[in-house]
């Protein structure tokens, strides 16, 4: 899987990375410097996003990032879908961490 629509330097001070995974995804493991706001909290949390970046939207494989990328785009922001999610993220061999120092891993 490629994810071709995603900057080849992140962190990039004009790129925000939306992770929008639950918890448990995330704490097992995501991208360095990237935002957690669960989809289901995406609504109440938009103070929370800058306005003047670009923000790529990912979660496991892509399914719910754009439901994200959707609602963003619909709502004022320049939302971008990551292609094939973390998953894609992974197996492109770029950097996952878990929050609990553990073995990354993509739930």
């Amino acid at each position: 899987m490629a994810i071709s629509n995603l900057p080849d330097e992140l962190p990039n001070p004009d790129v925000v990375l939306l992770d929008v995974r639950e918890d448990d995804e995330w704490q097992a493991g995501h991208a360095p410097d990237a935002l957690h706001i669960p989809l289901g909290e995406l609504g109440a949390r938009l103070g929370e996003l800058p306005t003047d970046h670009d923000v790529f939207v990912v979660c496991r494989s892509g399914g719910r990032s754009a439901r994200a990328t959707a609602y963003l785009n619909q709502n004022g922001w320049d939302a971008v879908n990551v292609d094939g999610g973390m998953k894609a993220w992974a197996a492109a061999g770029r950097s996952v961490v878990s929050e609990s120092g553990n073995d990354a891993e993509i739930l």
